[in-house]
C-alpha cells in the first residue's frame, strides 16, 4: 500500500482490491481490514458484531467514522452518543474513545496520518 515503486518513490495513486484484503479479528468479533493507505492517509473497515466493545483506547491520529450499517454508542472525551447507517463523526488525535455495538455494524474508519501499527499489525497476520 505504500511500497515504493521500482523508482524507490511512493506512488501518486495507491489502488486495492477488497476481494484481495483479507480481513482479521482485532478484538472479539471485531474484524479488521486495513485497506487503501500512504503515509499520510488511511482507510480501514471495521466488522462488528452484536455486543462486541472496541475497548477505550486512544491513539494521536486524527479519526473520522462513517457508519455503513447497524447501530453503536461511543463514548469519546466527556461524550457519550449513539450513531446508526448514514452517520459520521470525527474524534480528535489523544481523546480516549470505545465503541459498542448494538447491532452488527460496519464502519470505515480514515485517519491522519496513516496508521503504521495496523500496517505492521495486518502484515504480522501474513
Amino acid at each position: 500500500m505504500t511500497e515504493e515503486d521500482s523508482a524507490g518513490q511512493v506512488p501518486d495513486v495507491v489502488t486495492v482490491r477488497g476481494a484481495d484484503v483479507k480481513g482479521r479479528e482485532a478484538f472479539e468479533n471485531l474484524n479488521r481490514r486495513v485497506l487503501a493507505h500512504n503515509d499520510k492517509l488511511m482507510l480501514v473497515e471495521h466488522v462488528m458484531e452484536k455486543d462486541s466493545v472496541f475497548p477505550l483506547h486512544s491513539h494521536p491520529h486524527e479519526q473520522l467514522a462513517y457508519l455503513l450499517s447497524g447501530h453503536i454508542r461511543v463514548r469519546a472525551g466527556d461524550e457519550e452518543f449513539e450513531a446508526v447507517a448514514g452517520d459520521s463523526f470525527v474524534v480528535r488525535g489523544d481523546v480516549e474513545h470505545q465503541v459498542h455495538a448494538l447491532e452488527r455494524s460496519v464502519a470505515l474508519d480514515i485517519f491522519t496520518p496513516y496508521r503504521e501499527d495496523y500496517v505492521e499489525w495486518r502484515d504480522s497476520s501474513s
